[in-house]
């Protein structure tokens, strides 16, 4: 039986809600509704919920802070962010919160559906089952990778990553050595044109050397090739 995924779509404007609401439900995916952040918190607690549409200027809690809170909770659901600000300071704060994509206002519900089938279908990618045990682990000095679980560990503490981390630390741990531009990574993560979003990659890839380098200003794992892209270092 193919499955039903819960879309939960949050924003202040109820028209917002209600039209997305619609769209949503026309493609088949149940969804749950929410006006603002701790209704957001709420809903996750006790729903299983497979993806959210979240707006960023909401009273109350704002996106960026619902997004945080879920993230330091350990909810790693994609997360699409709704703004109507397009200043690339707010992408930044958005995807430094653990934002997993963004559409700015006002927005092309045939675009917003597009990008929920994009991370919705990782989540499906993301889900098949490991064939062995040597395959599930991946391990590079003192990072290991769980492809099972989906957990990664550094120096035997879990570190909680989102969605898009995970998959760039995925992407190198399986080449190491390899330098990926930033267009590449997009594409291999996103499985799309990147069309100007590279600089977003390059927020994603400071944001989880925070996390597992021990010098995340000397970093010893993801590195730089200037002008040709990133890699990780054989350690």
């Amino acid at each position: 039986m193919k499955e039903t995924y819960t879309i939960l779509v949050c924003d202040d404007e109820q028209d917002i809600v209600e039209g997305l609401r619609i769209h949503l439900e026309h493609e088949g995916y149940r969804v749950l509704s929410a006006y603002n952040g701790r209704q957001v918190l709420a809903l996750i607690a006790k729903e299983p919920v497979h993806l959210a549409l979240m707006d960023v200027m909401m009273p109350g809690l704002s996106g960026f802070e619902t997004l945080t809170q879920m993230r330091a909770a350990g909810c790693n659901i994609p997360v699409i962010l709704l703004t109507a600000k397009s200043e690339n300071a707010d992408k930044v704060l958005g995807l430094d919160c653990g934002a997993d994509d963004y559409v700015t206002k006002p927005f092309d519900t045939l675009e917003v559906l597009a990008r929920v089938r994009s991370q919705l279908r990782r989540r499906q990618y993301d889900d098949r089952p490991q064939t062995t045990q040597s395959d599930a682990v991946l391990r590079n000095g003192r990072i290991e990778m769980d492809t099972r679980s989906r957990t990664v560990t550094v120096d035997g503490k879990e570190v909680h990553l989102t969605r898009t981390e995970y998959d760039i630390l995925h992407l190198f741990m399986t080449h190491i050595g390899e330098v990926f531009p930033l267009a590449e990574i997009f594409r291999r993560i996103k499985n799309e044109e990147p069309y100007g979003a590279e600089n977003t990659v390059a927020v994603h890839i400071r944001h989880l050397r925070e996390k597992i380098e021990f010098d995340p200003a000397q970093p010893e794992y993801i590195r730089v090739r200037f002008g040709h892209g990133y890699k990780m270092e054989k350690r």
